[in-house]
């Protein structure tokens, strides 16, 4: 069932304690005027205090204080519903803070798997590790236990009446039975001081009393788990009265601390500390002692977020029963799922939250605006059976980049890239080798964890007994490494086709990749991944298997994501315009016209109102690096001469490291091709540029995980990486390089301004829905975050959308070569977002509903013009954007000999065409019978067209 309403145009804005919910009110008129007819929030729920982004929940329960209050939240959906403006909300199910601000998760840590939120996180309670039964292992300490023990670095203290241990800022409270040994520790001291008849002196028994049953109790106790929490409670409530109305107690309580803490240098002072931490329901490790096994599922490799066991209808309600009555309050909302590909059953989830919506009056009978965050690989889809509208727009920035990637040029970008670095590279190759790597070490304890499962699995079956458990697992590995999906979505004992589908082709690459493992553990990797039924597989095994399954699918997503996004895409790259999130690097792959044109028909049939993303919080560069890296596709035989003359030039700044030139060719090339991508089109800019740069080097180097890494960083590269970028970007010292860098980089920003007009037409008249990110409506120069999740300068440019809209009111021909004329600033690409945004506001059925009609070219520049008509009923609009424009010769200043290149259109056009941004009228001519217009025609006073009849 389709979505009630969907957006026409939607913005992207970040919240945080910096930019709040009154702050996005007072931007709904500057996005009203420019044509966004839906706001986008990233998650508004409580978070972790000063959090840059919201996908760390602390509580669901509540706003972000950080972003206002509710009533002020209240007040941003008034606004927008009177405007008639809808809300997209981001929403955050797979996964929590792991904090001390989160207390389900505090009171997880504090009771164990007795706690009333255990249910809630994605726990393994009962782990191979005997050491970790009942147990959550914590891989928080900054170096090994014993070290961190013995420095002081562990303190037990004493707050509102409650232990914790604290490790810096990090807080971690204690069980209840462990509060008797510290609280009747040299009570004799105690009576002393306050005499065995003081009240204080009683109300300490008594608390201690309390405590003391509390530690005994068993599960036979007739004493229920809520009157036990209860008097707990109450417990520390006396006990927090106490420490505050009599001196005595919090300095008796404060030298115990002290004691227990221990002495530096005096190993043995530190036994009660020790004792106490070893009765917890938790276990403090170091983060890098890869022998010990993390028994819940994080969010990659980020340890302080925790897998939510969502699937479970409690913790569903606990989690989503606030956000859901928020959205109840206006029909025009939507949600955005975050990482859906994390959830064990994604159908289930997607099904339910529709259901929850549903029970909405105002949403009754219909589906709500529903997207997700899903990373499609080429070719694949989403599911059929999903109640969504759509993805949240990777698949459709991959596809439209790669139409402006010329073909020719491409194969010679990888020729002039494998010369460069000294060596030939297969994407394939790297990235198969850079998901194993993970697998072996950011991701190794779950994939231990699962090999530790098939072999159980393998132990079970008669044929499968005897196989080597190391290549068992092994061969999982490998077969995992194959997989060219993020994810399978199997469910059940039904398998869906393109899962069996990618799953054997996973087989077979991995069979041939990883000849030395017997062939007898690949097929029992295959049969358990495909749940196969052979004769001798009992019920129960076969239900084992799937269980099996359900959990490498929630894992398969983190690896392809870690090992191609974050590291495979760092080391290949010979155009980076290529390098996106779901995208494919190499050049000589990137979509054909006709390619193009399958996409978009599939989108209008079946994905109407999936997201036309070019931006996002998420992407590795913005929008206008890849329109003007791009153009290096164009020009390769120029990109070969500079590029090999700036390493000649730049050779003196490369200092050595263990034998080493740093940067490396690889990453030298990198470089070149970022300051090519993010230079700055203002002279004010550039002053943060050297800085910017340097950080993202440091970044990018990290991720590939070649020379440095987060987990190891090695100093001595980084900082002489970080040197490098100074001295040759330093305008005393390299003059030479920098002068012939500007001057071919002037010639790269012009010809990608027109990319970047060229792209943002494209998503605005394309079928799906246009979105725009934060500040992206001026030139988006910016890097991978956290150079994207800057502030934006919001009243620049609604202080220029007002002049643009006065002047194209007053005298439309002037106004807009005055913006041809300065087009370093930016108001160009406004201006277009603006005129079309708007004109695709007012005729929402026609790009909603209306047919997609690609149009043929024809003529001597045939090759570079892209268009298309959508049409319902009597209304028709057309797009036409040039591509490779630095192919097709010059006439003057911004003008280029089209000579006889037209568009074909329908024999049935209608006439005249308005030309919607220059206002003028277009009549077409005919060529033999078929109706075409002038490609000279259509440019002739700014650089892409938008007509209407």
């Amino acid at each position: 069932m389709p979505a009630k309403r969907l957006p026409s145009a939607t913005y992207r804005v970040q919240l945080n304690q910096d930019f709040r919910f009154a702050d996005a009110a007072k931007l709904l008129d500057y996005l009203h005027e420019l044509g966004v007819t839906d706001l986008y929030l990233s998650p508004i729920l409580a978070s972790r205090k000063g959090s840059g982004h919201g996908y760390d929940v602390t509580d669901p329960t509540r706003i972000n204080p950080d972003l206002g209050s509710e009533e002020e939240f209240g007040a941003l959906q008034n606004e927008l519903q009177h405007r008639g403006m809808g809300l997209l909300l981001d929403i955050v199910p797979n996964h929590m803070a792991a904090s001390a601000e989160n207390p389900w998760w505090m009171d997880v840590l504090e009771n164990g798997a007795q706690s009333a939120f255990a249910a809630f996180f994605d726990i393994e309670w009962h782990p191979h590790s005997r050491s970790l039964d009942g147990k959550i292992l914590l891989p928080v300490l900054g170096r090994p236990f014993g070290e961190a023990l013995d420095t002081g670095e562990i303190k037990l203290t004493l707050q509102e009446g409650r232990f914790y241990f604290q490790y810096f800022d990090s807080l971690f409270p204690l069980s209840p039975r462990s509060y008797h040994a510290i609280l009747s520790l040299h009570l004799d001291r105690l009576k002393e001081i306050l005499g065995e008849d003081a009240a204080p002196y009683h109300e300490y028994s008594g608390i201690l009393a309390s405590v003391h049953d509390l530690s005994q109790s068993d599960r036979r106790s007739a004493e229920s788990a809520a009157d036990r929490r209860w008097r707990f409670e109450a417990s520390r409530d006396r006990l927090k009265s106490l420490v505050t109305g009599v001196k005595e107690v919090a300095s008796f309580l404060e030298e115990n601390l002290n004691e227990i803490n221990g002495k530096a240098g005096d190993a043995a002072s530190f036994g009660f500390l020790q004792r106490l931490l070893a009765e917890q329901n938790y276990k403090l490790a170091f983060w890098q002692n890869l022998n010990e096994s993390i028994n819940y599922r994080r969010f990659f490799t980020i340890a302080d977020l925790v897998g939510v066991r969502v699937e479970d209808p409690f913790v569903f309600e606990a989690t989503h029963g606030y956000i859901l009555r928020l959205v109840s309050k206006n029909a025009f909302a939507g949600l955005r799922v975050d990482h859906i590909d994390g959830l064990r059953d994604p159908l289930a989830y997607l099904n339910k939250l529709q259901e929850r919506l549903a029970s909405d009056e105002s949403r009754a009978g219909t589906s709500s605006y529903v997207l997700v965050e899903k990373i499609l690989s080429r070719d694949e889809d989403l599911p059929d059976d999903w109640p969504v509208s759509g993805t949240t727009g990777y698949d459709y920035l991959n596809e439209a980049n790669g139409l402006f990637v010329e073909p020719e040029g491409a194969r010679r970008l990888e020729e002039i890239y494998s010369t460069f670095i000294g060596r030939q590279q297969n994407f394939a190759d790297v990235a198969y080798q850079k998901k194993r790597l993970v697998m072996n070490t950011l991701l190794g304890v779950e994939m231990r964890t699962l090999g530790r499962l098939l072999a159980e699995l393998a132990a079970q079956d008669r044929y499968a007994r005897e196989l080597n458990r190391e290549e068992l697992i092994d061969a999982l590995i490998e077969v995992t490494a194959c997989l060219s999906v993020y994810r399978t979505y199997i469910r059940n004992m039904d398998l869906p086709a393109h899962a069996t589908h990618y799953i054997e082709a996973a087989v077979a690459a991995a069979r041939v990749r990883a000849t030395n493992i017997v062939s007898g553990c690949f097929d029992f990797v295959r049969e358990v991944l495909l749940i196969l039924n052979p004769p001798h597989v009992l019920p129960d095994q076969r239900e084992a298997r799937m269980v099996f399954v359900i959990r490498w699918q929630q894992f398969t997503g983190p690896i392809v994501a870690k090992g191609v996004e974050d590291t495979a895409l760092y080391v290949y790259h010979p155009l980076l315009s290529l390098n996106e999130v779901g995208g494919d690097p190499r050049p000589s792959e990137a979509v054909s016209r006709k390619g193009l044109h399958a996409f978009l028909e599939n989108r209008r049939r079946k994905w109407p109102g999936s997201l036309n993303a070019s931006s996002t919080h998420d992407t590795k560069r913005s929008e206008d690096v890849r329109a003007r890296l791009n153009v290096l596709s164009e020009i390769p035989s120029e990109w070969k001469d500079h590029v090999e003359l700036w390493a000649k030039q730049n050779a003196a700044h490369k200092e050595k490291v263990s034998g080493h030139s740093v940067p490396d060719r690889n990453e030298e090339y990198f470089l070149y091709e970022t300051l090519l991508g993010v230079w700055p089109l203002d002279q004010e800019a550039c002053g943060t540029l050297p800085e910017r740069v340097q950080a993202h080097m440091i970044k990018a180097t990290r991720e590939a995980m070649v020379h440095t890494r987060w987990t190891r960083p090695n100093q001595q590269h980084e900082d002489a990486l970080v040197q490098f970028v100074a001295r040759i970007l330093s305008g005393q010292d390299n003059r030479e390089f920098l002068q012939n860098f500007r001057q071919f980089q002037k010639k790269v920003a012009y010809f990608g301004m027109v990319n970047g007009l060229s792209q943002t037409l494209l998503k605005i008249a394309s079928p799906g829905v246009p979105d725009f990110y934060q500040g992206s409506e001026l030139w988006d120069l910016r890097m991978v975050d956290p150079d994207n999740r800057g502030s934006i300068d919001f009243a620049r440019r609604a202080d220029a959308l007002r002049s643009i809209a006065q002047t194209d009111g007053s005298d439309p021909a002037e106004g807009l070569r005055d913006l041809l004329e300065h087009w370093h600033d930016g108001r160009l690409k406004l201006f277009l977002i603006w005129k079309a945004a708007r004109f695709r506001r007012d005729h929402q059925d026609l790009f909603r509903a209306g047919e997609f009609v690609p149009l043929p070219s024809l003529g001597s520049n045939a090759r570079n013009v892209f268009a298309f008509v959508r049409k319902h009923g009597t209304s028709w609009v057309l797009a036409a954007v040039p591509r490779w424009l630095s192919q097709v010769s010059a006439k003057g200043k911004g003008r280029f000999d089209w000579g006889d290149t037209r568009i074909v259109l329908p024999k049935d056009s209608p006439l005249p065409w308005n030309h919607i941004l220059t206002q003028k009228q277009l009549t077409h001519g005919s060529d033999g019978g078929e109706p075409h217009l002038l490609v000279d025609d259509l440019f002739r006073e700014i650089p892409v067209a938008f007509l209407n009849a």
